[in-house]
């Protein structure tokens, strides 16, 4: 398990921005994070009032930093830089909303040099909320 201190340490992202919350499972090429969805999180201000949603685009976010979480937490790759370079097949199935806890599975199929491709899903209860496949360039 990797808990927020080491993710903090992976990852330069911050609040508001830091989008996973604790790690449960890694393995080489395999990662599954949390996500704790509250009604105090800033973006439930104006998305939607009255009807606050997780927007799809900050779900994949926080799949995106997990996966980082993963490449940036190996041996080597501290201190250097996940960018996001493409997503592909995103599709989103069920609404997150407060008091949801995001169930995100990130697992690397295929690297060339400095470029990584990552299947991602995220589930709520057991059910897929959202999946697609990250592409990253990492830096140095």
């Amino acid at each position: 398990m990797i808990d927020i201190k080491q993710i903090q340490a992976a990852l330069p992202h911050r609040y508001p921005f830091l989008l996973v919350d604790r790690v449960l499972d890694v393995s080489d090429d395999r990662i599954v994070a949390l996500k704790n969805v509250t009604i105090n999180e800033p973006f439930f201000e104006g998305y939607f009032p009255g009807y606050p949603v997780m927007p799809g685009v900050l779900i994949m976010e926080a799949l995106a930093q997990t996966a980082g979480v993963l490449e940036l937490s190996k041996e080597g790759n501290q201190g250097k830089l996940v960018f996001y370079a493409g997503m592909d097949k995103v599709k989103f199935k069920k609404q997150v909303v407060p008091g949801d806890q995001l169930v995100m599975t990130a697992t690397f199929v295929k690297r060339r040099g400095s470029i990584a491709v990552v299947e991602a899903k995220a589930e709520v209860d057991g059910q897929l909320a959202a999946s697609g496949i990250l592409t990253f360039a990492i830096g140095s």
